[in-house]
């Protein structure tokens, strides 16, 4: 997860072939970038999965005071992984629950590698690494 004060993102070409057509490019600010990846081994427990990453996001938004959460598929953050469906059931969820509670929740397009470009603050706070 990130703290950015900037984010930009297009799609650049399809990794998943039945992802739906996306060419829109999308722009945010003063957000929590979420580089999220599902294992194989989160089949099963996708509940305390997505509670888990819920209060992490939460808890990295609120060290910033932001309410804005970019979510971006990230598959090549470890060798195990999941079907493509349960990543993308598990961020829905969480995207939901995000929203349901009053944060503002954007996506970068699923099965797609994208180009992005992303400031980062500076402070250590703002590069966190959480497992799951």
């Amino acid at each position: 997860m990130f703290y950015a004060p900037s984010f930009w993102h297009k799609p650049f070409a399809k990794s998943l072939e039945e992802a739906p057509e996306a060419t829109q490019s999308d722009q945010t600010s003063d957000a929590v970038v979420v580089f999220y990846h599902a294992e194989a081994e989160d089949q099963g427990r996708e509940t305390k999965v997505v509670n888990k990453m819920l209060k992490n996001i939460k808890w990295l938004a609120g060290k910033f005071n932001t309410k804005r959460v970019v979510l971006h598929s990230f598959g090549h953050l470890s060798t195990s992984k999941a079907p493509p469906e349960l990543a993308q059931e598990m961020a829905g969820r969480t995207a939901q629950r995000l929203s349901d509670t009053g944060y503002e929740v954007s996506a970068t397009p699923f099965g797609y590698l994208n180009e992005w470009k992303m400031h980062v603050a500076g402070e250590s706070l703002a590069k966190v690494f959480k497992e799951i």
